[in-house]
């Protein structure tokens, strides 16, 4: 992996991937605070939550389009794009004056992300291939939760000044504006200009690996979420209202999943595609099984490392395997649609978590969620597992 942080290529699209972690759960931590503040506003409950996720909506909505149009616009250039609308929407809460108008910058804010993770998998799909493009895929994920951990610590530090204060880490994207610009090239000749690799005719049935993968992706993000989007009024619900709490359960999960990606070349290769993925579920499943019946905050916690050592091993097999067998004058729709599907499950994790919690309490939308993902580790065992050459190399 040294010779990856050489290029300077990687290292660019690896400090982009460390904004997406920031697109939702930064804010996690004040959401409390925030829901208090606009406390008149009718559904102010369903809004302040709906804060995390508005964003998955228009990244779901316009990441299709943002996969139709990267080789037309050029994917060097909607990654800047995609940047700088992500530092100024983002970074809108430090000014809108009332809870639906900052509902909509979150909306305009997932337009920027939709085309910065959209050219950004194209870039990485273009410019890495094979055993490099997974081995990239783990360390872009160590990046992701790494970088996580530390701007979600930033982030419950300023919410204990002000639940508003973290909503400037988003200007993030801005101070990255100029490295993106002088480290990435624009391809020559588009996605023509991967034809001499081995792998770009595709995979015979690829379109049945995107398919699933998407799926999957999707169970993944809708389960995982419920962590950004729950834990700050789970964890007050129980006593634990200092908001530097919260904060701590998104620092355990961001560290796992970075700690566990760093292994994930060895993983891969010991338990094979569908091994990786059906243990990356059955840690989710694990994971929201302890927090069902926690109440102490360090069970709490172990409960967050669980839960998320699922997605670092789910993602990066999911992102590499569909990559590697979609062909390659197909894969600016393939990040699209990857886009499209991580998420819808995030956007629509309150939307199915929040009945259930008022049906239930917490303890049922947990254990709900848990049986979720031990569907999704059956079908990945089953279905993801290699069948001998050809699916070897996916």
């Amino acid at each position: 992996m040294g010779s990856l942080l050489k290029d300077r290529r990687a290292v660019a699209l690896l400090l982009a991937a460390t904004l997406t972690v920031m697109s939702n759960s930064i804010i996690s931590p004040g959401l409390p605070g925030i829901a208090s503040y606009f406390s008149t506003t009718p559904n102010a409950d369903l809004l302040t939550r709906l804060l995390i996720t508005a964003p998955s909506l228009t990244v779901a909505l316009t990441a299709p389009f943002a996969g139709f149009f990267v080789d037309r616009m050029g994917r060097k250039t909607m990654l800047i794009t995609g940047a700088a609308l992500f530092g100024a929407a983002g970074s809108s809460g430090l000014w809108a004056p009332t809870l639906p108008i900052l509902l909509g910058t979150r909306l305009v804010l997932g337009v920027g992300v939709a085309m910065l993770m959209t050219a950004m998998t194209a870039l990485v799909a273009q410019f890495f291939h094979g055993a490099e493009r997974g081995r990239f895929m783990a360390m872009q994920m160590t990046f992701i939760n790494f970088g996580g951990l530390v701007f979600i610590a930033v982030a419950g530090q300023l919410a204990n000044m002000s639940s508003f204060y973290p909503f400037g880490l988003y200007l993030v994207g801005l101070v990255y504006l100029p490295i993106l610009y002088a480290c990435l090239q624009e391809p020559k000749g588009g996605a023509a200009a991967v034809t001499d690799h081995a792998d770009d005719a595709g995979q015979e049935g690829w379109q049945m690996v995107l398919g699933l993968g998407l799926v999957l992706l999707a169970l993944t993000f809708a389960t995982f979420y419920i962590l950004p989007t729950q834990i700050a009024f789970y964890l007050a619900q129980l006593g634990h209202t200092d908001p530097s709490t919260a904060a701590l359960m998104m620092v355990c999960v961001t560290f796992a999943a970075g700690a566990i990606s760093i292994v994930y070349p060895k993983l891969r290769v010991a338990l094979g595609r569908g091994g990786v993925l059906g243990a990356g579920f059955a840690l989710l499943a694990a994971g929201f099984l302890l927090m069902s019946y926690a109440e102490p905050v360090p069970v709490i916690a172990a409960a967050s490392l669980l839960v998320g050592m699922g997605p670092g091993l789910i993602v990066p097999t999911l992102l590499s395997s569909t990559l590697d067998a979609v062909p390659a004058r197909h894969h600016g729709m393939a990040s699209g649609a990857l886009t499209f599907s991580l998420f819808i499950g995030q956007f629509i994790s309150p939307i199915l978590t929040q009945p259930l919690i008022e049906a239930g309490g917490f303890h049922l939308a947990f254990m709900t969620f848990a049986a979720a993902a031990l569907a999704g580790a059956a079908i990945a065992v089953s279905i993801f597992r290699e069948r001998g050459a050809q699916l070897a190399r996916a």
